[in-house]
């Protein structure tokens, strides 16, 4: 068994639905760390995240606001993706939210 760490990052668009990560074939990935920036020095904007396995979309955050110039710690503990499995987020202003994953990938 390969246990590797992946680091993601990503500026959020608005656009509904939009895959941050997707758990590659015969593996685990388990998020360890998300963080959610409000780079705006101005304006608040609201995240959503959801997992979908490809026949069940499981909300993790919906419309949480986060305020300008601070952070959030969107998934209190951990998550757990199966093959194939997606993470998605987005804003509801895009390039306002930067999202930092740390993921542990078990194959």
């Amino acid at each position: 068994m390969a246990n590797v760490f992946q680091t993601v990052t990503v500026a959020l668009g608005n656009s509904a639905d939009a895959v941050v990560y997707t758990c590659p074939g015969s593996t685990t990935a388990i998020v360890v760390h998300c963080q959610v920036a409000n780079v705006d020095g101005t304006n608040s904007a609201d995240l959503n995240m959801d997992i979908n396995d490809g026949s069940v979309v499981a909300a993790l955050v919906s419309t949480l606001a986060v305020p300008a110039d601070t952070a959030v710690n969107p998934i209190g503990g951990k998550a757990v993706l199966e093959a194939a499995d997606e993470l998605r987020a987005w804003a509801s202003a895009a390039g306002d939210l930067e999202l930092t994953l740390g993921i542990l990938e078990i194959s």
